[in-house]
Order: structure tokens, then sequence, then C-alpha cells
């Protein structure tokens, strides 16, 4: 087990961005920067044990920093919408930032995939892992309350990657945090995801409207093309779900998770036929978003000169739900002063036997 430092770049203001690379015995590595707390590569082996790189993203820093539809990075302080860029705590109304049509999206225009976070590493016995941390300001973004924040991402010896979210507040706020990586177990985002199979862990989902916000029901998935309970390729009814609903592009939907928040349990499984990789998602959040890369559509050249093209990758991002802070049916973001938020999410990869 490893964890290294070398240069990765500097920011326009100057500000020198380090990359971190962390590597266990069995040969599998992820790379991890200090801006925006973006996973920039995860290596891992297929069935005949030869590695390869699953997550979308750049070679080098200057990409993140002029276009990227939030890969690999740490999303917050509002993973997913906010519904018309506002919300009311306590008989207030705040105002955030408004960047996706009329809703806030992903924390806002500088959000935490934007900033540069203090890294710490750590070794330990099994396992090596890099600690991330940053204080967001109050009224960052519209937010109130100053948000000490902290990330870990740990590499254990059993090729998971391992990411625990924690924050403080000095005011009542809303708190969601994610990680937004694009995966594409066969070939990093060369050719389309369809063929993955997929299996989510869910009865039911959170149906939106145009704008992509929850309506603030939930819908069982039986008879439905979000119906993942049986494992099957992503591709199989991805046309219907458009075909259906007319926006979207394709799967960009919470699924509400069987399991109760707060708990450890499976979230989603997914295997690549070719290759025999195999990825579990497992959390403690009580949703997960399903996206498979609808606005993707081959304006970007990632690493190696890969053009990423629609649906060349899927994001499976732990969550509370879109537009909670709306929703009082919804499972609370409130984090009050002297409560202490703390999620975690394990990305567990191996091969189909």
């Amino acid at each position: 087990m490893s964890i290294t430092r070398q240069t990765f770049g500097k920011m326009s203001d100057g500000a020198d961005v380090d990359l971190y690379t962390l590597t266990n015995e069995n040969g599998m590595v992820v790379k991890i920067t200090n801006y925006g707390g973006i996973i920039t590569s995860v290596l891992v082996p297929d069935a005949d044990g030869i590695p390869g790189d699953v997550v979308l993203g750049y070679d080098d820093l200057q990409g993140y920093l002029e276009k990227t539809p939030y890969f690999g990075a740490i999303i917050g302080r509002y993973g997913n919408r906010i519904a018309g860029g506002k919300f009311s705590i306590d008989g207030r109304t705040y105002s955030l930032v408004t960047n996706n049509g009329p809703n806030h999206l992903h924390g806002g225009t500088v959000g935490f995939d934007k900033v540069l976070w203090t890294a710490n590493t750590v070794e330990r016995e099994g396992e090596v892992a890099l600690e991330l941390s940053y204080i967001s300001k109050d009224m960052e973004e519209g937010y109130p309350g100053k948000l000490e924040t902290r990330v870990v991402y740990t590499l254990t010896r059993e090729n998971e990657i391992k990411i625990e979210y924690f924050a403080k507040t000095s005011e009542t706020t809303h708190v969601n945090l994610t990680n937004h990586s694009y995966f594409n177990l066969k070939d990093g985002g060369a050719t389309p995801h369809l063929d993955h199979v997929m299996h989510i862990n869910a009865d039911s989902i959170t149906p939106v409207d145009a704008t992509l916000i929850p309506t603030g029901v939930m819908v069982p998935v039986e008879r439905t093309p979000f119906d993942f309970r049986t494992p099957h390729p992503i591709g199989e009814r991805i046309d219907a779900v458009e075909e259906q609903i007319n926006y979207g592009g394709g799967y960009d939907h919470n699924f509400v998770l069987n399991g109760e928040t707060g708990e450890l349990k499976l979230a989603a499984r997914v295997v690549e036929p070719s290759t025999g990789r195999m990825m579990e998602v497992w959390t403690e959040e009580p949703g997960v978003q399903f996206y498979t890369g609808n606005f993707l559509d081959g304006t970007i050249t990632g690493k190696g000169g890969i053009v990423y093209n629609r649906r060349h990758g899927f994001c499976l991002e732990t969550q509370h739900y879109p537009d909670s802070p709306n929703k009082p049916d919804f499972p609370s973001t409130l984090l009050r002063p002297g409560e202490e938020y703390h999620t975690t999410t394990t990305y567990k990869f191996s091969v189909e036997n």
C-alpha cells in the first residue's frame, strides 16, 4: 500500500495543485487531485488481470479548469437540484445561485468541485487514505453558515474506494454531499456503456418535471423502464425512458433505495460482460442518482485523446433526494449547529466469476 504526491498544475490565481496516487498490493491505482477533490483515474484489473482505467476525465489540470461536466468531483454544498434556487429555514428564505435554468445545481457556479482543498495523507495497516478539508464561508453561493467540511478517500486491500463525508456548521443550513465520477468499466469512456448490466436496489423513483425537479411523489419502478431490481443491460430500456418522458435524454433520476438511511446497504451492482469487471456501490444515503451521460455530446476530448460522446459514461451519485429542502416529505438535509454530518459511500471493484 502506498500514497504519493506530485505536481498537477496551477490554478488561474497561481495556486499549486497536487495529484495524489493511491496504490494497493492488488495493482489497483486511484488518482485524486486536491482541486475539487476530483478522482482523475481508477485503474482496476479485468478478468485476465489486465488493468484499465474505468473513469472519465482529463490527463491534466487544464481540462478540469476549462470545461468539465463535474468529472470525478466532490459535489457540495448540495448535490443535485434545488428548485428555483430557493429554500426557507425557520421562516427565512435564502436565494442561491441559479446555474441550471431556473434551478440551483451541484452547489452553484463555484461549488466544492471548483475549489482547492487542503490535503493530508494517511497510511494505516491495510489501507491508505487522502483527507481533504475545506471551509465554506457563510453565504457562499447563498448558503447560510460557515461549513467546515472534510472528505476522506480510502483505498483498501479489498479494492474498495471508501468515501467518508463530514461537515459542521455555524448556522442551520442544508448539506448533501456526493461524488460525481463517470464510469465505464469497459474502456474508460471510449465506447457506449449500454451493454453494462445494472442492478439498482430500489423499488421506487422520484419522478421529475421538465426541469428535472422531483414532483414530490414516489412512484414504483415495477413495469417501468426504471426497474433494475433484476439485472439487465443499461441500454435495454433506455430509449423507452426518453420516449415516455421526452426530456432528460435517458436515465437521470433519483432511485429510492431499499433499506434505512444511515445504514450501509447495497445501492447498485454493475457488470461489464466483455472484461468481467464488476462494481458495487454501498451507501448510507437514502438515494442514488443514476445518470447515463445524456449531455455528453462529443465536444469533450478526455484522457488519451478519447472523445466522450453521449452515453459513454454513467454516474451513480449517492445522495439525499433532489430538492429535499423544498419537499418536507423527503428525508431532511438540514444540519444545525452542534450536529455533525457524516455519511459513507463505498465503491468496490472485482471481477465476476
